[in-house]
């Protein structure tokens, strides 16, 4: 690949990172952003963004071209996935959904610089003084992320929102995930070299302390993806000063109503369903472990599984998982038969689907409601319930930890559920179809997107 060396991921595998290096680095990205990113406007910013994103869903785009031709050996993801999933962020990435992202982060209230500064409201004072409130924000200055490195998307999301924020940034990658990160970073170096100026990229196995007790010095806010223990770790190693903001462990599943389980309704779920199996290998938070289908419905549980089965056969042709290390692969062979022992000594209890000759996709009808941790790379359960409130109870040793619920059912019973999942602690409920693909204003675990970053000022004037 061919690329400048603009990024410490630019370096040869050979080198070796030294704490001093860290530390140069987060210094120049201070000092880039206060020359080149501080005082920037936010039409300035979303432009540069939509551009660098338009550009990407060309089919001629050099940075697309190396994602499709080197991302298969660099992420274990087929062509086809990383296509169809950068094409679904990157449609996100438009001058309206900027807008809407903004309005709801920020409303009517203005950066630090002043850009776009607007009268936002009135409120009375203890000695009944009207007052107009004016609500300044700013970034931090040097924000560092802590990446999983599962799946590229939330990176890329976060180094957008972290421009929106007039942060410099250093993206810290999992060992051997900084790719598409470092393609992305690219582009925006090569769309605005001063704004990507303000970036840095770098990747090592975590827990390297001498390398990350410098950069924790040097960050006015820290961003992290990991298991609750990682999260943790990271936490406990910050100085007071820094704001963490950490974003742990999470799972998804879908429903289905069985008001929508007759033909041809049920065949266009089926297809929905496999695309969120299939969006990054099902690897991601936002992806089901178990799709749950309410009996009673023209298809049962159990045919929705064989159809859902078929589906995913059809989809191995079109889009194809890719290769998996030799672990993942023996740990679905070994689910496998376990499965393939239950079905045959009960079979009305358990059935399964798979492909053949590979560990491509698994469909597992179980009798047994209980939540089931899949172990991903396109292996889902199919479970029988009553109604939701049955889902929920058998749901309840992942409640606080379940992300995303993606439903199936008709227009006027859609409201109802989502109300009840979000009374229940669910923090994204969604079209099934639509799991893996949240909309650019989508408040991740529930929490403000960019409005997280940042810190408030109040400025009351009476009047």
């Amino acid at each position: 690949m061919n690329l400048p060396n603009y990024f410490l991921a630019d370096l040869p595998p050979e080198a070796t990172l030294s704490p001093a290096m860290i530390t140069e680095a987060c210094q120049t990205l201070k000092r880039n952003r206060e020359r080149y990113l501080a005082s920037r406007s936010t039409s300035d910013l979303v432009k540069v963004l939509s551009e660098v994103a338009a550009n990407w869903l060309q089919a001629g785009d050099l940075f697309r071209k190396l994602a499709l031709e080197l991302g298969p050996a660099k992420t274990g993801f087929s062509r086809e996935t990383l296509a169809k999933g950068l094409d679904n962020f990157f449609r996100q990435l438009t001058p309206d959904n900027f807008h809407a992202l903004l309005i709801q982060e920020f409303g009517d209230a203005v950066s630090v610089t002043g850009d776009g500064c607007h009268v936002t409201g009135e409120a009375v004072s203890s000695r009944h003084l009207p007052l107009v409130t004016r609500h300044f924000w700013r970034g931090p200055e040097l924000l560092v992320h802590i990446t999983a490195g599962n799946i590229p998307n939330p990176t890329l999301t976060s180094i957008v929102f972290g421009l929106l924020a007039r942060s410099a940034q250093f993206v810290k990658c999992a060992s051997g995930s900084s790719f598409l990160p470092r393609l992305f970073a690219h582009s925006i170096y090569d769309a605005d070299p001063k704004l990507g100026a303000c970036l840095e990229i770098a990747e090592w196995r975590g827990g390297n302390a001498d390398l990350e007790n410098v950069l924790f010095a040097e960050a006015d806010c820290v961003t992290a993806t990991g298991d609750d223990e990682t999260l943790a770790a990271i936490r406990s190693r910050l100085p007071v000063k820094t704001r963490f903001l950490g974003y742990g462990h999470r799972v998804s599943c879908g429903f289905v109503a069985r008001d929508v389980l007759s033909d041809p309704g049920a065949r266009r779920v089926v297809t929905n369903a496999a695309e969120d199996v299939v969006a990054w290998n099902q690897l991601g938070c936002l992806s089901p472990h178990v799709i749950y289908v309410q009996l009673g419905g023209e298809v049962s549980p159990e045919k929705f599984a064989e159809l859902l089965a078929d589906e995913l056969e059809q989809r191995e042709q079109t889009e194809p998982r890719g290769e998996l290390a030799a672990e993942h692969a023996a740990a679905i062979a070994s689910r496998r038969s376990i499965y393939e022992i239950r079905a045959a000594h009960s079979p009305d209890a358990t059935q399964h689907w798979c492909s053949k000759d590979s560990t491509a996709w698994t469909v597992v009808f179980e009798a047994d409601a209980r939540f089931q941790m899949s172990c991903l790379n396109r292996f889902i359960y199919v479970k029988g319930v009553k109604d939701l409130n049955e889902m929920l109870q058998n749901t309840e040793g992942v409640r606080g930890h379940v992300s995303t619920i993606g439903l199936a059912a008709s227009e006027d019973k859609m409201r109802g559920l989502a109300m009840q999942l979000a009374g229940w602690g669910a923090t994204r409920v969604c079209p099934l179809g639509r799991m893996q693909n949240p909309s650019l204003t989508w408040r991740h675990d529930g929490r403000p997107a960019v409005g997280d970053l940042v810190t408030w000022t109040d400025f009351e004037q009476s009047v």
